[in-house]
């Protein structure tokens, strides 16, 4: 048990890394050489950070989560059990396209349901909002809810996770922060 983060008996942690303050790292899982991670995360089971990942504060990674190297996630990031991020386009096992490497960057407070795959070069709007199983093939914008194989938007999200309902105005309130939302050129923002 570190003075600054806890780390189960089984974990791997390679050199080079940064952990802040109050993370925890479960069973079984590595954490690659490199790796940043910030304070307050949470690192599930049997889960692989691979090398110079940068996760910010507050991220939750569920049980058998795959986080390959190009991954940067802002804070307060949820990443469901079993979601998996993609770092190369066209994988062949003889060919080596560790240059190929595309970037990933997931914008703060967005979450990414169980078993859904990302795939890279597709970056994640602030508190978008991923279904379970759905595999990413493009940009997602703020807010935007996506489902399916490929995923496809079918909506809007609130900051709290509240499915948003826009007026004729263009205007929507969630239900539990009581927060505004204006929706003006198929984009979202909130309102202050």
């Amino acid at each position: 048990m570190s003075q600054i983060y806890f780390a189960h008996p089984t974990a791997v942690i390679d050199e080079g890394c940064q952990i802040g303050k109050g993370t925890k790292i479960w069973h079984f899982s590595h954490i690659m050489s490199n790796c940043i991670l910030g304070d307050k995360c949470n690192i599930g089971q049997n889960v692989v950070v691979s090398p110079e990942v940068v996760l910010g504060k507050n991220v939750k990674v569920q049980n058998n989560v795959s986080i390959y190297t190009g991954v940067t996630c802002e804070d307060d990031v949820f990443l469901g059990p079993s979601m998996v991020f993609t770092n190369v386009i066209n994988p062949r096992s003889a060919v080596n396209r560790r240059e190929d490497y595309q970037k990933t960057l997931v914008k703060r407070g967005a979450s990414i349901g169980a078993n859904a795959t990302i795939v890279c070069g597709h970056d994640i709007g602030e508190f978008a909002f991923i279904g379970a199983g759905a595999v990413i093939t493009k940009e997602v914008p703020a807010f935007a809810l996506f489902v399916g194989n490929p995923g496809r938007q079918v909506g809007w999200m609130s900051e709290f996770g509240h499915r948003l309902h826009f007026d004729q105005t263009g205007m929507a309130l969630c239900p539990e922060s009581q927060d505004k939302y204006q929706l003006v050129d198929g984009l979202v923002s909130k309102v202050l």
